[in-house]
């Protein structure tokens, strides 16, 4: 490929991930401000949460379809009808509220129907990302759309905070309509080579499979290559970990500090997540990335016991940060392994297959975690609790304790799951002994 050539793909994948990053922020500026407004309508926490339930739920019952969707048609039209049916979703919300409309059930709707259009640009975006970008330079890439992310989550609620008592709620989701606007109108102006050998290429002579034989090849893909489906258990595991951290800390920090504490706390882990990426994106990162994800991921593991120490906003702050500056920092690295182990032309349907079955515990642990927490781990350290005597002495007792040693526990698991993936042998030898399916060749 010539430098020139190589040289406007490099600056399509950035175009696309600008339009992508201001979608996202887009994105979070309705998000928080709905939350809002759901939660002041309503004072219930119950129908709050649901409307991350409705967000994510859709998207995890059609990713399998998604994949051969991308793989079968143009990545830039999928992107872009994505983006424009995402935006149809907060349209309607604008025209609900101008018209004084809007009812709860309505947004849970609406955040299902919106949810399922945007479950189609992340895959197609990390499988464009491959044709876009040289494969020694994946995981910088990988980290540059983790450093997007972490921006927007860290904008997103400063933003909407002013944004909500100077335009409104409408105001805000009018916002989000233009930027995916914007994000639509980078897309038209690009153009995403498809990979050779595309289900695109086979539909046009009239040979194609259906969407749905064709979605089952990700899995066949990955049932044939231990390795890969080793990583896929790998971060399933570290997810299921993750999604209980995500609803514990809230109520943890709320125990024992003022919800200011808890935006320095959340503040910090996004600010963690950013620096990680930075840095993701300078490095690139070592050149034995298994090994690396499971030192990464063993040391997320050990930090979280810390979190036995005297309670303090200052302690979970630390701990926040240190724990998402990790995070972009495996996700690249696993990124990276994907896009050089597996072909171009069938990357839609592992990625998607590969995001379904690593996120499917996610609800399982939004599920699990409440009731834990309220009905075993805070009683045993509440006063005249199971353990106050044994563990009180050096723990404390009180609100928050259990909720900090659920916390540890969760951190051993960690190392559990860790050590157990250390011992498949087709995990550890990953890199070594599954071919690469992406040479410098294909895109450099």
């Amino acid at each position: 490929m010539q430098a020139a050539e190589r040289t406007r793909r490099i600056r399509t994948f950035l175009l696309i991930w600008s339009g992508q990053t201001v979608s996202a922020l887009g994105t979070g500026l309705t998000s928080f401000a709905l939350g809002v407004w759901v939660y002041q309508s309503t004072g219930s926490t119950t129908r709050y949460a649901l409307i991350a339930f409705f967000t994510i739920a859709p998207r995890l019952l059609v990713l399998p379809l998604v994949g051969a969707v991308i793989d079968r048609y143009d990545r830039r039209s999928v992107m872009i009808l994505s983006n424009l049916g995402a935006g149809l979703g907060s349209g309607t919300i604008a025209l609900l509220l101008w018209l004084a409309q809007l009812e709860i059930w309505q947004i849970y709707v609406i955040a299902a129907v919106s949810s399922l259009f945007r479950g189609f640009q992340s895959p197609a975006f990390a499988a464009s990302t491959t044709l876009l970008v040289p494969k020694r330079h994946f995981t910088r890439a990988s980290a540059l759309v983790h450093m997007g992310s972490a921006g927007t989550e860290i904008l997103a609620p400063l933003l909407a905070g002013v944004l909500v008592q100077w335009i409104e709620l409408q105001g805000v989701v009018l916002l989000d309509l233009a930027t995916f606007v914007f994000s639509a109108l980078t897309l038209v102006a690009v153009k995403i080579p498809m990979p050779e050998g595309s289900s695109e290429e086979t539909s046009a002579e009239g040979g194609g499979e259906s969407l749905l034989r064709q979605s089952l090849q990700g899995f066949t893909y990955l049932r044939a290559r231990p390795g890969l489906l080793g990583l896929v258990a790998l971060f399933a595991g570290a997810n299921f970990m993750f999604g209980m951290l995500y609803i514990l800390i809230t109520p943890w920090v709320l125990s024992f500090a003022s919800p200011a504490g808890l935006g320095v706390v959340l503040s910090a882990a996004s600010a963690g997540q950013l620096a990680g990426s930075l840095v993701m994106s300078v490095w690139g990162g070592p050149r034995r990335r298994v090994r690396a994800i499971f030192a990464l991921l063993a040391a997320q593991s050990l930090a979280l016991p810390f979190g036995l120490l005297p309670a303090g906003v200052p302690l979970l702050a630390g701990i926040a940060f240190f724990f998402f500056f990790l995070l972009p920092m495996i996700g690249s690295l696993s990124q990276a392994i994907w896009q050089t182990k597996v072909a171009p032309e069938l990357q839609g349907r592992v990625f998607t297959i590969r995001r379904t079955l690593t996120m499917v515990l996610l609800p399982v642990a939004y599920l699990v975690t409440g009731a834990l927490a309220d009905t075993v781990f805070e009683p045993l350290m509440a006063p005249g609790g199971a353990l106050a005597a044994t563990l009180g002495p050096f723990l404390g007792t009180g609100a928050g304790r259990g909720m900090a040693l659920m916390a540890a526990c969760l951190g051993l698991v960690g190392l559990a799951v860790v050590a157990q993936g250390w011992r498949y042998r087709p995990l550890r030898r990953l890199e070594d002994e599954l071919p690469d399916a992406v040479t410098d060749a294909d895109v450099a």
